[in-house]
């Protein structure tokens, strides 16, 4: 059986001591929000997490959901957890606190995120769900809107969806047909069907919000026709409570390789009543809330399961017994060495480990740009802060879950043939991870995001700035006593980005097949980089510590052994991304669809 523990000591170190969680106190509206009230926050998630979600999620897996006539029964055990997680107010952890929430930094949910994606992901998806719904309408709807919705999507009592997909229309949203007439009395009827829509039916709360795209009868063609409209399963009553069935129903559910505790419903609109949020064929602005919200949130979701994947495997490492140490019995008292005294069993474990330190601190730096972009006082701060954050989303999304489904795959090839076995766990995290590189936008259209739309951005303000973030941590690191390596191994590589950056700013602009061509790789590109970047970072801060004789010298040095790992071992790596990207299109584009 499985096994899952939040990592609270690492998360601490980066809230604490890398991130200066400290900082979001001096924000106003968070005055309350002390490092150590998060802590205490924090905490209780991860209790929460292990003790009431992590043991229904392989009986979660098994069981999947349940479709009967158009209403979806959750696994045993969900909906009273659900009704705790509620309770508790894990719902209301980060929202407006004029419409019910906590008020606390978003970046107490962000942290959250990662823990229930690493003990339950099948569960996270019903409230994530919910809190992109309450994003996109604190940020678009309207104040009617938000009296009457928001506060029961914060106490947990009503879900939210986001229903963008149609069949013939996934990532090109600007064909697709479901319609919205207007009524006389200020509502919209909405008809037509959405498919792939997480959430969409269950019976965890009482009524269910969707966020629909759809095109109004005077719409102009493609995505600048594009309205959003909210269209609740059951109409609310004037004291908010619930009403009649809306006109929408659920025709069935998808019986799907992962996420199997996960509702992925097929949704039918006949003549539904609905509310426009946000202006008339400018929904794509109000949905990019919510998109860009459950993009980062899928990024955590490669990272969380990439976590418990690699908890679960290095302690069959330490305890499997099969062949001696090559340079010498280890366990000499036993029939055989455990897999751990293996070099290329270390090296996956390893990597899985580097990778997984780095992209949380990753992910957690853009985190925490969320809180001061919306908070700081200083416009040149939250500049700063929304460019890093645009910058990082798709690779945050893309490069989190990429790496996340690899060493997803390692961990289980850690266990041999015990992990092809459901009773251990780790292939249902191999099946749930794979789902995360494609919804939400692909990894290949997160790549092309990057390249076609935030290189140029502002005139390349967004990556200049990147790149002197970075350059700025090499230089000050290069005369810092056994951090030398580190900055001169991160220095090259970001040479490496930089040149590749110029590389599609050239042939881009003449041919955009290079740009396309080249795409993932570059993502990948500034992933290891971005993560080294952290891994410098984090260094600088364990020698620090080390020096002054603070906090826990085991902990510290195993910092410093790991970065040691991930400039030798792992972003090496750049090099042969640039070369790819060097050879161009042309091997790519030289093919008649004959010849494949």
């Amino acid at each position: 059986m499985p096994a899952y523990k939040a990592p609270l000591d690492d998360i601490r170190f980066l809230l604490h001591d890398v991130h200066d969680i400290g900082q979001l106190a001096a924000l106003p509206g968070f005055e309350d929000a002390t490092p150590e009230m998060i802590d205490e926050v924090l905490a209780g998630g991860a209790t929460f997490c292990e003790e009431v979600l992590f043991p229904i999620n392989q009986s979660g897996d098994a069981e999947g959901v349940h479709f009967d006539r158009g209403e979806v029964r959750t696994p045993a055990g969900f909906k009273e957890a659900y009704a705790r997680y509620a309770a508790d107010g894990w719902t209301a952890v980060a929202a407006d606190a004029n419409y019910g929430g906590q008020g606390l930094p978003e970046m107490t949910r962000f942290v959250m995120e990662e823990l229930l994606c690493s003990a339950n992901l099948s569960f996270s998806m019903y409230p994530g769900l919910s809190h992109g719904a309450y994003s996109a309408l604190i940020s678009h709807g309207s104040e009617e809107l938000k009296q009457r919705f928001l506060p029961k999507l914060i106490d947990g009592s009503w879900g939210g969806t986001m229903c963008l997909t149609e069949a013939h229309a996934g990532t090109d949203l600007g064909i697709i047909t479901t319609k919205a007439v207007p009524a006389a009395d200020g509502t919209y009827a909405i008809t037509g069907q959405k498919i792939f829509i997480s959430a969409g039916e269950h019976d965890l709360t009482e009524n269910i919000v969707h966020l629909v795209l759809a095109r109004l009868p005077d719409a102009p063609s493609g995505t600048k026709g594009i309205s959003l409209f909210l269209v609740p399963k059951f109409l609310p009553t004037a004291d908010g409570g619930v009403g009649a069935r809306n006109a929408v129903t659920c025709g069935s559910v998808e019986h799907k390789m992962g996420i199997k505790a996960s509702a992925t419903c097929v949704l039918d609109f006949d003549n539904a009543t609905g509310w426009m949020v946000g202006e008339a064929h400018k929904g794509m602005r109000a949905m990019f809330v919510m998109m860009n919200s459950a993009r980062l949130a899928v990024g955590l979701q490669g990272l969380g399961l990439s976590e418990v994947a690699y908890q679960n495997a290095l302690a069959y490492a330490k305890e499997r017994l099969q062949g001696r140490s090559l340079t010498g019995p280890k366990n000499a008292g036993g029939v055989a060495d455990p897999i751990l005294v293996h070099p290329d069993v270390r090296k996956g474990l390893l990597r899985i480990k580097a990778l997984n330190e780095g992209m949380r601190s990753l992910a957690y730096a853009v985190g925490i740009r969320i809180d001061l972009e919306h908070r700081h006082p200083d416009a040149a701060v939250r500049q700063d802060a929304e460019d890093m954050v645009q910058l990082m989303t798709p690779v945050i999304k893309a490069f989190l879950t990429d790496k996340g489904f690899d060493n997803t795959n390692i961990a289980l090839q850690t266990l041999g043939g015990h992990g092809y076995i459901k009773e251990y766990g780790i292939e249902q995290y191999v099946r749930d991870a794979r789902i995360a590189q494609i919804y939400e936008g692909t990894n290949a259209v997160q790549a092309l995001d990057l390249v076609g739309r935030k290189l140029p951005m502002e005139g390349g303000r967004l990556v200049r700035r990147f790149f002197e973030l970075v350059k700025a941590d090499v230089d000050a690191a290069a005369s810092v006593d056994g951090l030398e390596d580190a900055a001169k191994a991160l220095g090259g590589s970001l040479y490496q980005l930089q040149k590749a950056t110029m590389l599609l700013a050239e042939r881009g602009f003449a041919n955009p097949d290079e740009a396309g061509a080249a795409a993932t790789e570059y993502l990948h590109l500034m992933g290891y980089v971005a993560v080294g970047w952290q891994w410098l970072r984090m260094a600088t801060v364990a020698g620090a510590k080390l020096a002054a004789g603070t906090g826990d010298r085991r902990f510290l040095e195993a910092k410093l052994k790991t970065a040691r790992f991930y400039f030798a071992r792992v972003l090496p790596e750049t090099g042969t991304l640039l070369a790819a990207i060097q050879s161009g299109a042309a091997p790519i584009m030289a093919f008649d669809a004959a010849e494949f």
